[in-house]
């Protein structure tokens, strides 16, 4: 028995794999604190919740632009000693990144102003907090994916929603369930699984006098290229939630963000099949074999275009089951729409996000950095446009098709200067591809059947 399943193991010990698992447990287990919260807090309080957290992920994208990439190259197979030194520059750049924050919200703790929507004056007097009970679990983040320890990397990511959901639960089952106390749990969360990655030495804070000056240098040398390239990035992510909040309120945040967080169904796969298809494709593009990169980048997104129609059919005829499994008092809100509409225009995030994919594997960084400006406008301007016209989230949710056409036409304009092909041909090969696919799932199945006859 054991032999039968040391191949499966050694398998699962593949740090891509781990990384994959990694992904999706991570996914599940945020969309299991979502629905949790959508049952037990109000609907304005949801929407402010919602808004706090995508703030922070945008506040926080600045610092993990700035450092994780240059870190990971400068740390990533260097000696212990370069090792250290490169740890503790971190150490000391993010440190200071921090305390910029922390000036940033004390003057405003001791200013007479305050400003009056309750989610930003929130955000404002927290955010240091945040920064400061996570920094040692965001360098052990970055030693983790540079040490290719993903699944270090997912021990650390599960802990700290895991204990998240454990204090909801325990929130729950107390009455102590509110706005506050979840925020407030979430620092409890976060600043636990920053003393556990000191206590295991992951967060390598024993390096924080081993900086130099020269490394501090060239990590933000490195790292200020890279941050508005995430900055703009998470943006992009974010300015839905945050037209919302200012023009149609709280509440719409929550019927908006319920439909979104149901977009993991989508975005698992499509996460999975990218951290697949980059290694091949880079691989073709070093041997100057365009015809395979363009082949690759056909085969893939179409074959995953046709996997997920099932599961867009789905949505569209259950899209209330999912939303009554949720929570159904959102069954009288638009929740449910904005969840098809959603749906439907994710047919085209294959082929938008692999182009994208094809123009990094062909060493053409740039041009998605200038494509993500141009979706980020195309978003905004969509974003007012169909709130003045709809008046509602749907206009918002209609307007997501903008931006992934302007990233379409951008991406397939300049993959044709490099190899040419048609959107036909990507539909036609992964219409095959899907077919051999099935065909041979289903041989595999006949076949296990027929031995256990």
């Amino acid at each position: 028995m054991f032999a039968k399943l040391k191949p499966i193991l050694q398998k699962l010990k593949n740090p891509h794999i781990v990384n994959l698992i990694g992904n999706a447990v991570m996914s599940v287990l945020n969309t299991l604190q979502v629905a949790v919260l959508l049952n037990y807090l109000p609907m304005d309080k949801m929407g402010i919740w919602f808004f706090f957290q995508a703030t922070i992920g945008l506040i926080d994208t600045f610092r993990a632009g700035l450092i994780t990439t240059a870190f990971i190259t400068s740390y990533a197979g260097t000696t212990k000693e370069r090792a250290a030194e490169v740890a503790g520059s971190a150490w000391f750049l993010s440190t200071l990144i921090t305390l910029v924050f922390v000036l940033v919200n004390v003057v405003y703790l001791v200013i007479p102003y305050h400003v009056p929507d309750m989610g930003t004056d929130l955000f404002i007097r927290w955010f240091g907090l945040v920064f400061i009970i996570t920094l040692p679990s965001f360098i052990a983040s970055c030693v983790a994916q540079a040490e290719a320890r993903f699944d270090r990397l997912l021990y650390i990511r599960s802990v700290s929603t895991g204990l998240s959901i454990a204090i909801v639960l325990t929130l729950i089952l107390t009455n102590n369930i509110s706005l506050m106390t979840v925020v407030y749990g979430g620092f409890v969360a976060g600043g636990a699984t920053s003393l556990m990655t000191i206590l295991l030495g992951w967060s390598r804070i024993d390096t924080f006098f081993k900086k130099s000056i020269p490394t501090v240098n060239a990590l933000f040398n490195f790292g200020k290229y890279s941050v508005g390239t995430a900055l703009g990035s998470s943006m992009f992510r974010n300015s839905d939630t945050y037209i919302i909040k200012y023009m149609l309120g709280d509440a719409a945040v929550a019927v908006y963000n319920l439909g979104l967080r149901l977009m993991e169904l989508v975005e698992i796969p499509l996460r999975s099949f990218a951290a697949t298809i980059m290694p091949p494709l880079s691989a073709a593009h070093n041997q100057n074999n365009k015809y395979h990169v363009i082949y690759l980048l056909k085969k893939y997104s179409g074959l995953l275009t046709f996997l997920l129609l099932p599961v867009v059919v789905g949505s569209l005829c259950f899209a209330e089951i999912a939303i009554w499994i949720v929570d159904k008092k959102y069954l009288s809100t638009e929740a449910a729409n904005v969840l098809r509409v959603f749906m439907t225009f994710a047919l085209l995030y294959p082929v938008e996000r692999f182009m994208a994919l094809a123009l990094d594997a062909t060493n053409q960084p740039q041009v998605n950095a200038v494509k993500l400006i141009f979706m980020l406008a195309a978003n905004v301007i969509g974003d007012f446009l169909g709130v003045w016209i709809f008046g509602n989230v749907y206009g918002v949710a209609f307007a997501t098709i903008l931006p992934v056409l302007t990233g379409m036409v951008i991406s397939y304009n300049w993959l044709q200067r490099y190899e040419k092909f048609t959107l036909r041909d990507v539909y036609k090969i992964g219409w095959l591809e899907t077919t051999w696919l099935l065909k041979d799932t289903w041989a595999m199945i006949r076949k296990k059947k027929q031995k256990v006859a």
